[in-house]
């Protein structure tokens, strides 16, 4: 069975009554049998029930049970009974809701927008105010402004207020949403173009799902990552071994001298080599052929032995099934170096041995379990003798080793090199047994094997007794292959000031090997278990409940570390223990329904408030619990559900304030993407469930870095430029009428020609800040992956907040002072050059729009960092289209043909033939943008920041780094052993193989089954 990303079978096996009884359909319709069980819940690797037949119980575990979402392989039909369905099953347990997500710049922007509302209603009531007095003090007594109606000044006002409000409307940035969508929508396709995000070997891009995220890739604090299948390719590579105190595995010839550049070995020689390993020392292929050490050929025996692997052919080729992908990579190994596992029986193995076949009686296995971290078999050989073969981690095999073992220093140091270069580490030895010892120790085995109680519990002693006094050969040391650029990229990650949390399914042991692998762990880390923070939780929750009290809420919150300042610290942590800390354990629902029913208001009350104490305590925990893991640099998190993935997601979302993003690539992974503000789904061998739920998606975790750094980054800086260009265009632009209101009576007149109002936002200052929204960036995309540093702008919110937003209003207020005073003091008492005075309304408002027009197109200039041509086309552009639909609109001939709705006619032509205008536009733009200048430079000289240090050596900084993975400091003495060689997450096969109902055993047809034959059935299908 495969649940999930997993590509390690999981072996299912049903209860051998049903199987021996329930072998016809008249049998299945009789059946009568009752399941007690456990409460639906999400643990996967956990159920506990009981099937009641025949007057006898029979207990049922996980090994017992299909999961929804799995899928069958090795069974040609199979008949079941339904536990759990619907959103009781343990899949759907685990699911979480689709939420729509929204950046924080939307969410910080609609709160602006809503700030411009407050200020648009408040300009408007105080100039409606304004102009109701005016007409109480000058409008009643002047009678050539009479209109012939006889409002009240009050009214007036009222009328005036709604009229405020539609002149002063293009205050409120309606295109801006618009806008914002286009640029989003471009910078997506520049993700689905990137082709250095292109994986060329499964022809796979990279996709932005989603047009509503971009710029929160640059804000990223957190990121939760899988593990099989995001971080590690899930495929084990055999490459290094120490035997009898030799380690084989450099790049070496025959005769044993080292070389830099060497063919693999050619493994032509072996019929049954499946040419798939890549290895480079000779000098064992000589060891091995030759023979002159027995141990060598022993050492692979004892791989092509010792293990559950179940084996068939597929065309005349053997295949492997192993219960986790380490056993399969040993036994492969075997099987390339000439020990070849060729078949297997209830009670015997077949192995060819450099090309001879021998069989083998299997006396006992000694499966493995997370406790004993090792399995052992014991054989009877061709000749008569009888002999254990075990393997399993250091750390429990030097405890049960022959005091008289010459090698065992040796093999330590070895396991001390192959730990430093993050390779999983075993340990293989093996014992002859004598035929009394054997028989009297069979006895004990065979009683364990029957206890109705205790099994396991017995099993494991009566082990104990035999795996002892042993002969150590050697160790493996297999690679679990990281995906490339995996270390570089969790590097570079790190440096911007991110942090990486890895949710995990695996073993402690195994995650905390691929920590160090990625250079997430590091021989400096001080990794801290769950188990040694216990005390730390407990106390700070005391402290807390010492400090409450009466006055506790008026206190200031002490903000206290757990750890002291300084040093490099992991938490490492399970799923159980995330519970129990957390306080997630749910109540037995027997136990509820115990308890008695309120009957008096005082018992209800005391119960309300006993349940509050309790969320309480839960939420402080919760707090505790990330306040302390958030002090650590790295975080991994083992045997956790899905359910538990997006848990921890959702609490460092809650108590952190921090933007999170979730990476993985299979079903398990959609529950954490979903909950987390940004999703990012593998595109690799484990489906597309992942992918469909993720808000961007590409092939290799590598890519991350490219998606964060780069696109993310320029993304969230383009669009802070946009947003404060914008605001400040808009208002320089509104308030001009502001300011004209003091000197029209509060009438409510424009400022503008009606058609430069319709036509600013659209043609004359749309398309530049639209293209610096879509292609501006600081620095390069090389110079943004070589200095992560400059990610941490955004992670601080730097470039875009309310400060910056006040700013942004501030510059355009005053723009629109200058853009107002400046051509009104040059029209007071001015004649022009023919003797006429050109200090009429309309030449006024012309002079106003095309100092606007030209200073807006030169600040979005001063804001560019990167010129293309097509940004100094567009702001060149939109200023001679300014002028070019002005003089059209202002001409005779448009006047003709609409008279009332063109009516600045000859206006521009008359107006900007005198040079008195251009020299007052060209005041008007300098005063305006000067300063900017001014100030600008005098930033980037005295107060620069990391991107202008960058940009200012931009050119002596171009060669690009190369990254250097960290050296590992070996120390003699010193262990450093990470043993976390995962047989499986649970049991092996060993079961199966002692049952004799093998995997790819083949059953009658139904109908042979039948005696009578009078019955037809029906075969559910092949899986």
């Amino acid at each position: 069975m495969i649940l999930f990303q997993e590509t390690n079978l999981k072996f299912k096996m049903s209860l051998e009554i049903t199987d021996q009884y329930l072998q016809r359909e008249d049998t299945l319709a009789t059946f009568d049998g009752l399941v007690e069980c456990e409460e639906p819940n999400n643990r996967l690797d956990k159920f506990t029930g009981t099937l009641f037949w025949r007057n006898t119980s029979f207990p049922l575990d996980a090994d017992k049970i299909l999961l929804r979402g799995c899928v069958i392989r090795n069974t040609d039909f199979c008949h079941g009974l339904v536990i759990f369905a619907g959103a009781d099953t343990k899949i759907m347990k685990n699911s979480g809701k689709t939420r729509f997500k929204r950046t924080k710049i939307d969410y910080l922007m609609n709160y602006m927008v809503y700030t411009i509302f407050v200020v648009l209603s408040l300009l408007s009531a105080g100039l409606a105010i304004g102009h109701a007095y005016w007409e109480a003090q000058v409008g009643n007594y002047s009678w050539y402004l009479y209109d012939g109606e006889d409002f009240t000044p009050s009214y007036r006002g009222f009328l005036n207020f709604w009229g405020y409000i539609i002149v002063l409307n293009t205050m409120v940035p309606i295109s801006l949403y618009v806008s914002v969508e286009v640029i989003r929508l471009g910078q997506s396709h520049f993700i689905n173009w990137d082709l250095q995000m292109y994986y060329a070997e499964k022809d796979t891009p990279a996709k932005a799902r989603t047009t509503t995220l971009n710029e929160q890739l640059g804000q990223i604090h957190y990121i939760f990552s899988d593990k099989t299948g995001t971080l590690t390719q899930n495929i084990m590579t055999f490459k290094k071994c120490c035997i009898n105190g030799q380690i084989y595995g450099d790049h070496r010839d025959a005769s044993q001298h080292n070389h830099n550049k060497i063919e693999q070995v050619d493994f032509s020689w072996n019929t049954y080599a499946d040419g798939k390993l890549a290895f480079y020392d000779h000098y064992l292929i000589e060891q091995i052929q030759s023979g002159k050490e027995p141990e060598v050929r022993q050492f692979f025996f004892l791989l092509a032995v010792c293990h559950t692997v179940m084996v068939d052919r597929i065309d005349g080729q053997l295949n492997y099934q192993a219960a986790s992908p380490d056993e399969g990579a040993l036994v492969n190994a075997a099987r390339n170096f000439g020990f070849a596992f060729l078949a297997r029986t209830q009670n015997t193995i077949t192995i060819s041995e450099l090309g001879t076949e021998r069989t083998y009686n299997v006396l006992a296995i000694l499966d493995f379990n997370s406790d004993r971290k090792r399995m052992s078999i014991i054989v009877r050989t061709p000749e008569g003798n009888i002999r254990l073969y075990c393997k399993g981690a250091d750390t429990v095999i030097y405890e049960r080793l022959h005091r008289m073992n010459p090698t065992k220093q040796e093999t330590q140091d070895a396991l001390d090199i192959f730990a430093n270069e993050t390779l999983r580490t075993l340990c293989l030895c093996y014992k002859e047994i004598e035929e009394k010892e054997f028989a009297q120790w069979n006895k004990k085995f065979m009683a364990a094997s029957v206890a109705s109680t205790n099994r396991d519990e017995a099993l494991d002693k009566v082990y104990e007794e035999i795996e002892k006094d042993l002969i150590l050969l050697g160790a493996t040391a297999i690679e679990d292959k990281l995906q490339d650029g995996v270390p570089e990229t969790i590097s570079k990650l790190a440096k911007a000031d991110i942090k990486i949390w890895v949710l995990t399914g695996d073993k402690k042991e195994t995650a905390e090997n691929i920590g160090f692998a990625c250079e997430l762990l590091t021989e400096d880390t001080t990794i801290c278990y769950g188990e040694d923070i216990n005390s730390l939780l407990h106390a700070r929750m005391e402290n807390q409940r010492n400090r409450g009290g009466v006055y506790a809420k008026f206190a200031p919150p002490v903000q206290e570390r757990f750890f002291p300042p300084g040093g490099n610290r992991a938490l490492i942590i399970t799923g159980s223990w995330l519970n129990e800390i957390l306080l997630e354990k749910k109540t037995k629902r027997s136990k509820i329904l115990k308890l008695k029913f309120p009957r008096t208001e005082e018992e209800r009350r005391m119960r309300t408030q006993s349940k509050r104490r309790l969320e309480a305590k839960k939420e402080q925990q919760q707090k505790n619990f990330v306040d302390l893991a958030c002090e650590c640099s790295a975080v991994i998190c083992c045997r956790v559900t899905p359910k538990q993935k997006a848990m921890v997601v959702d609490l460092v979302k809650r108590y952190k304030k921090a933007i999170t993003l979730a990476i993985g690539d299979g079903a398990n992974d959609v529950n954490m993407i979903k909950t987390a503000h940004i999703g990012v789904g593998i595109s690799g061998q484990e489906g597309m469930q992942a992918v469909m739920s993720s808000d961007y998606s590409f092939a290799q975790f590598r890519y991350l870095q490219r998606l964060l750094l780069v696109h993310g980054r320029w993304s969230y800086i383009r669009m802070c430029k946009f947003l404060r260009y914008f605001f400040y265009k808009n208002f320089a632009f509104t308030l001009v009428h502001f300011w004209y209101s003091f000197f029209n009576g509060y009438s409510a007149q424009t400022a503008y020609e009606d058609w430069f109002i319709t036509l600013y936002n659209v043609l004359y200052s749309s398309l530049p800040v639209l293209l610096m929204g879509l292609l501006d960036q600081d620095v390069s995309d090389k110079l943004s992956l070589r200095f992560p540093g400059l990610y941490i702008v955004g992670q601080r919110d730097l470039l875009f907040n309310y400060k910056r937003f006040f700013v942004s209003l501030l510059h355009g207020v005053l723009t629109s002072m200058i853009l107002f005073f400046i051509p009104l003091g040059a029209y007071l008492q001015t004649v022009g050059q023919d003797g006429e005075a050109p200090s009429d309304y309309q030449s006024f408002a012309v002079t106003i729009a095309s100092a606007l027009v030209i200073t807006v197109n030169f600040q979005i200039g001063l804001d560019t960092s990167y010129w293309t041509f097509v940004n100094a086309f567009s702001i060149f552009g939109s200023i001679a289209l300014y002028f070019g639909i002005m003089f059209d609109f202002h001409s005779a001939g448009i006047h003709v043909l609409f008279p009332s709705i063109f009516q600045f006619t000859g206006t521009a032509s008359n107006a900007l033939r005198q040079p008195y205008i251009w020299l007052t536009i060209i005041l008007t733009v300098a005063v305006c943008l000067l300063p900017v200048v001014a100030i600008r430079f005098l930033s980037m000289t005295i107060w620069p920041s990391e991107s202008d240090k960058i940009q200012k050596h931009r050119k002596r900084l171009k060669a690009e780094e190369q990254w250097q993975r960290r050296q590992q400091v070996f120390r003699r003495g010193v262990s450093s052993r990470r043993s976390a060689y995962a047989f499986s997450h649970q049991r092996g096969y060993a079961d199966l193989i002692s049952s004799g109902r093998s995997i790819r055993k083949k059953r009658s047809p139904l109908d042979a089954i039948v005696a009578d034959g009078t019955a037809e059935y029906r075969r559910t299908g092949d899986s």
